[in-house]
């Protein structure tokens, strides 16, 4: 029988095809050159169900291939844990870290199949058990978008508020994925939703620079969040004309003040979005001499940053340079003079 391809017949589901005598414990612990038996590629492609039974042990399925995942590590993560047995689901063996520190738990909770999970076996410490980085349970269903998938009476302050080891709740994992509309409205909250990471961001950094501000609640977008600082002095506020998500900002929450407010280096949003090109976001009420000619730190302009960055066009046309004439075009490219607005 050394001729049979046994990975093969695992990812071909083609078990049953074989002669009984050739599934044996020897045959399918087998490592191939990374460390994957035939049981861990069943568990992944879902044919551990063609397999007998009495080879389903724990001693066979904790087997681990050179990056530490076990057989029940890729049951999890592919969605087949209700193929292994349910004495296999212990709280033991789904706490078996991988070398990178996940479980089965974090890999079946990013996979949304926490359900295959017999009753009695997952609790709320588990929920709270993190990898290496510090991630739990929701952290990897947050990032996935299973949330909605959780088993729902762990969705609690608590647990929704547990940071990782970068100070990222799972609030903020869930919207910088877009999915923070999996978490229930009652946890939305402006205390929640401002918390800090290591490097100070809030909920409002990572859904303006991940493009999910309309996520977040629009009684929450005040002035006072959108303009809380990371530690660079970097605001939500700052990051949405950045990305050019300025318009998914309510208009009545957008203000002339909120453009105007400054970073640590003096850039306000209208500098951000003139250099990025999003000024066509920004109301035109909004443009006047003044707002597009306030000047940070280093003397520089909207204006001015619309025009080098190639975004004349979306000035309002009274704001537009003209065309250098051919003497001032010669003195600006032997540099005898400054192009217009800079």
């Amino acid at each position: 029988m050394g001729n049979i391809d046994y990975h093969a017949a695992a990812r071909e589901g083609t078990f049953s095809t074989l002669p009984p005598d050739a599934l044996s414990a020897e045959n399918l612990s087998r490592p191939n050159a990374s460390g994957n038996t035939p049981l861990h590629l069943a568990a992944k492609y879902g044919t551990l169900n063609q397999l007998p039974v009495s080879l389903l042990t724990p001693a066979l399925l904790t087997l681990k291939n050179d990056a530490g995942y076990t057989p029940i590590h890729l049951a999890a993560r592919s969605g087949f844990l209700a193929q292994l047995p349910s004495a296999i689901l212990s709280r033991e063996l789904l706490l078996v870290r991988t070398n990178s520190g996940y479980t089965p738990l974090h890999l079946a909770a990013s996979a949304g199949a926490l359900d295959q999970i017999p009753p009695g076996v997952f609790s709320a410490d588990l929920a709270l058990t993190k990898t290496d980085h510090g991630n739990t349970l929701l952290h990897e269903a947050a990032e996935a978008g299973t949330l909605d998938r959780f088993p729902p009476a762990h969705l609690t302050q608590d647990s929704l508020t547990s940071p990782n080891v970068s100070g990222e709740t799972v609030l903020h994992v869930a919207v910088f994925n877009g999915h923070l509309d999996q978490i229930p409205a009652a946890f939305l909250t402006s205390d929640n939703l401002t918390r800090q990471t290591a490097n100070h961001d809030t909920v409002f950094h990572a859904a303006a620079i991940s493009g999910n501000l309309h996520q977040i609640p629009s009684a929450a977008l005040t002035p006072e969040n959108l303009l809380l600082p990371s530690k660079s002095g970097y605001t939500a506020i700052h990051a949405a004309a950045e990305t050019g998500h300025l318009d998914q900002i309510p208009r009545d929450r957008l203000s002339i003040d909120l453009l105007l407010s400054r970073n640590d280096y003096g850039d306000t949003p209208l500098h951000a979005a003139a250099v990025e090109g999003h000024l066509d976001q920004i109301p035109p009420e909004f443009f006047n001499r003044s707002t597009l000619q306030i000047r940070n730190y280093n003397g520089g302009t909207p204006l001015g940053a619309a025009i080098r960055h190639g975004h004349t066009d979306q000035l309002p046309p009274a704001y537009r340079p003209k065309p250098p004439s051919l003497l001032r075009r010669f003195l600006i490219m032997i540099g005898l003079s400054r192009p217009p607005n800079t």
